[in-house]
């Protein structure tokens, strides 16, 4: 019998599959998707995804390593899953195992760890060792294999590399690789009766050996009463023994009587309920009992696994059902015509709504039509933030029908659901951020991406660097479902797309319920400080203070908009100038007073703060600019009865930290929310009726193609929090360019202006939608070296590219985590061919880095920057 082959996908940067020889023990068990172990490389072994099985034999199959394990007893990956990774992989110009990584929770990816073991009977050591290397033998006494973590970790850090590579020389330690399932799921204990004593003489024969045992004796009886021990039988029993019918299920009685109703027991194993160890030994007393109970064969323990239920939402109306829905407005309801009118002519379809316009409400009616006919709906969601309170009114609407997905979830809880989704358990409807897109699916028919022009849709780092609003409709278009695209402020590109005919393009121009659009009033800062009507380091102008003391007053809140966190974002000598900054990245440090630290906000370095300037030894330090935190410090000050909280990054940082601010400000315990872009994202508060946006310049002057655009959505996202239920809502806008247009167009709410003149820009300029962009990011520790490479790699390009390939430049932040940066930027003409181009690139890059001086520069693209 010739040997069977398969193809697998490993989660490293590869180029290509890799064949292995199934062994005869595991014929049978491995199809396309099943995760199985291999070993790559000379000892480390990893999870693989079967892509192909019974593949051509190689052409040295001496050379064929053998798949090692199967891990589980049904894929876990489907083939759309895999058609959509290789898209991925092909666009986005990455390979196949960077998304295989990306994709999967870390619980179902295995990889090993090389582990240091002391080997025994080596104990004459020379006498050059150093007191690290013999730390180092101190620290591996036990046979127990260490990691090189576990071995910095004993020894208080350092690079342990070279020492313990001179151990292994000299035949001290030696190195092993150790494998271990990282995901286990969540197991209850049960107990039962042994099948030996399913018999009524057996069960007659237990309680005779136990009348000297009289807390086992119980015990048992407590058992059989909680499995309900055949109790219509035990009731009838009862009943002609004491000449009156018992109450039905009245087997409770069981315990409470004792031995003498053992003779009213019928065997009926197949029918007792299952009963756990929690329920069942609610003493110490009984934890013993069952111990003797087991060694006497008669009681057994079993384990059950349990869903964490951490990706269920546990929010139902009071009377756990689902709760009804309210009817929809004239204006929803014409809205929901149009879109399934629009779908008849167009896969996607753009809902152009103003803010507190009742899009949710639209989707929802969507989703309960789509569950109707059997359909999966995938609800994306740009930041985490936003599935406190979206879940919340979803699980009214929906129940136990909904699943969440994101990266707050222990881990184990996104393996379960992701499980469940290939079960045919599976959720109907998933609400999750851009991961989702990843999980499972079997009937999709609907997805909605809900604010679809955030920035947090757009994956940075690691690759694949993919647009999640993007690979929504691949997903969609692959499996044949509709989608919507929901916002008050459209990206660019979409918006072009449903103007020109590409998508559908549905308006809802007005709030529900006819509340009006927030007045918004342009506060000059600049010529404030002129006139000195905004004094000291005050960030509120007057008219901010008067507005928001007069809301709070009134019982009503407000939030105010800095999009900076920290503290200060620079420290500076008064006296030189000089201020601090990374020693790993090209930025200055932020001051983060409560912390009591310098932060880097790109590699998270942090710094103790200065006493005195290294530069000139000055001892006055200013802090320039304002964070969130310096905010809350002055909104303390200006509003002394205040109930304030902040939600910025350094407030969020645990799984239900969300969930506790945006519950407390919804409930009224806080009624002043300070905080940066995450509380522009949808959120929706009752009784917002002022907002404060402290400067609106920063995202101004940007050095982005993108600038006013951005600055646009985001103001208008902010402003939208303001009067969603109610009067009219007002928005204070500080800002030191009041004669900006965007600034114009925002008070306007003129978002047609904004397109007209972005468009003609984009056009002239050639920036998308009209061309498409790649950028090329290359890094090396070496600044030279990184920019002859860069400059080869440009002059292998140019040719093909010409006058539409940009640089290489040095970016605004040249240098990271001790990498040094350089980027090149091409412009791709309209009719290009994706695979020609793709091919270009990659030659291009594997010419450079076959010369020897390149040979470890590290090159990425980013399609669609």
């Amino acid at each position: 019998m010739s040997p069977t082959y398969v193809t697998v996908l490993l989660p490293l940067a590869l180029a290509t599959d890799y064949t292995y020889r199934l062994p005869d023990a595991l014929e049978g068990r491995v199809t396309v998707g099943s995760r199985v172990v291999v070993q790559f490389g000379a000892r480390r072994y990893y999870t693989a995804i079967v892509t192909a099985v019974g593949v051509k034999e190689p052409d040295h199959p001496e050379r064929v390593k053998e798949v090692s394990d199967v891990m589980g007893e049904r894929p876990i990956i489907t083939p759309a899953q895999l058609r959509l990774w290789q898209w991925i992989a092909g666009y986005y110009m990455c390979t196949p195992g960077e998304v295989m990584k990306a994709a999967l929770p870390s619980g179902l990816k295995i990889e090993s760890e090389t582990q240091f073991v002391r080997i025994v009977g080596k104990e004459d050591f020379p006498a050059e060792l150093t007191p690290t290397e013999h730390g180092l033998l101190d620290a591996l006494k036990t046979d127990k294999g260490q990691s090189l973590l576990d071995l910095q970790k004993k020894l208080g850090g350092g690079n342990l590399l070279r020492p313990v590579r001179h151990l292994m020389q000299l035949g001290l330690v030696s190195v092993r690789e150790t494998l271990a399932e990282i995901y286990r799921p969540r197991t209850v204990t049960y107990v039962r009766l042994a099948e030996a004593y399913a018999d009524e003489v057996r069960l007659e024969d237990a309680f005779a050996a136990l009348h000297r045992s009289p807390v086992r004796e119980r015990l048992l009886l407590r058992y059989l009463d909680l499995a309900d021990w055949d109790g219509k039988h035990a009731a009838e029993a009862k009943a002609d023994k004491s000449g009156k019918a018992a109450a039905p299920g009245d087997t409770g009685q069981i315990a409470a009587d004792g031995p003498q109703l053992k003779d009213c027991l019928t065997p009926m194993v197949d029918q007792l309920l299952p009963v756990s160890k929690r329920d069942l030994c609610n003493t110490p007393a009984f934890d013993k009992a069952l111990a003797g109970l087991r060694s006497m064969g008669i009681l057994e323990t079993y384990p059950v696994a349990v869903s964490r239920g951490g990706c269920r939402p546990s929010v139902t109306s009071p009377g756990g059902t689902t709760a009804a829905q309210r009817p929809l407005s004239p204006e929803q309801a014409v809205a929901l015509k149009e879109i399934k009118a629009a779908w008849q002519t167009h896969n996607v379809c753009l809902l152009h709504g103003v803010t507190s316009s009742g899009k949710t409400q639209i989707y929802i009616r969507l989703i309960e039509e789509a569950l109707a006919r059997g359909e999966q709906v995938l609800y994306l969601l740009p930041e985490i933030a936003l599935t406190t309170q979206i879940t919340e009114r979803l699980a009214r609407v929906f129940g136990d029908r909904m699943g969440v997905y994101h990266s707050r979830f222990p881990d184990a809880e996104r393996v379960e659901l992701w499980q469940r989704q290939l079960s045919p358990q599976a959720f109907p409807l998933i609400l999750g951020v851009r991961s989702s897109l990843f999980l499972p699916v079997h009937r999709l028919g609907l997805v909605i991406v809900d604010e679809e022009h955030e920035t947090s849709y757009k994956q940075q780092e690691p690759s694949p660097r993919y647009q999640a609003r993007d690979l929504a409709i691949v997903l969609a278009s692959m499996a044949g479902a509709r989608v919507l695209l929901g916002t008050a402020t459209p990206s660019l590109e979409t918006y072009r797309h449903a103007l020109e005919g590409k998508y559908g393009l549905v308006r809802l121009t007005s709030r529900f319920g006819g509340v009006s659009m927030p007045r918004i009033v342009v506060e000059d800062v600049k010529s404030l400080r002129k006139k000195n009507l905004m004094k000291g380091k005050t960030p509120f102008t007057p008219r901010l203070v008067e507005e928001v003391r007069a809301a709070l007053a009134r019982g009503e809140q407000a939030i105010l908009f800095q999009n900076r966190r920290g503290w200060s974002p620079v420290l500076e000598c008064r006296t030189c100038g000089w201020t601090p900054r990374c020693s790993r990245c090209d930025v200055s440090l932020t001051y983060h007073r409560k912390a009591g630290r310098l932060v880097c906000h790109y590699c998270g370095a942090t710094y103790d703060v200065p006493t005195q300037c290294p530069a000139c030894g000055g001892t006055e330090l200013r802090d320039m600019g304002y964070g969130t935190e310096k905010i809350e410090e002055a909104a303390a000050e200006t509003f002394p009865d205040a109930r304030i909280a902040r939600m910025d990054l350094d407030t969020t940082r645990s799984r239900t930290s969300y969930e506790e601010i945006i519950d407390g400000f919804s409930r009224g315990e806080t009624n002043l929310l300070i905080g940066t872009q995450m509380v522009t994202k949808g959120l929706d508060f009752d009784h917002v009726s002022v907002v404060g946006i402290l400067s609106a310049d920063q995202m101004l002057s940007l050095p982005d193609y993108r600038a006013s655009e951005r600055a646009y959505q985001m103001l208008s996202q902010v402003a939208g929090r303001a009067g969603r239920r109610g009067d009219q809502g007002l928005v204070i806008l500080q800002t030191r360019q009041a004669d900006n247009p965007v600034i114009r167009d925002v008070v306007e709410a003129d978002c047609a202006d904004l397109y007209r003149r972005e468009i003609a820009d984009r056009e002239e300029f050639h920036y998308p939608p009209f061309y498409r962009l790649i950028s090329i990011t290359l890094k090396h520790r070496d600044d030279d070296l990184v920019a002859h490479a860069a400059m080869a790699l440009a002059d292998l390009l140019r040719p093909h590219f010409g006058e539409d390939l940009l640089g290489p430049d040095r970016p605004v932040v040249s240098r990271v985590q001790f990498l040094f940066i350089r980027k090149i930027l091409i412009k791709l003409r309209p009719g290009l061919p994706t695979q020609g181009v793709r091919r270009t690139l990659l030659a291009a890059r594997d010419v450079m880095l076959g010369q020897v001086a390149y040979k470890r520069v590290h090159v990425y693209f980013d399609v669609d920057p």
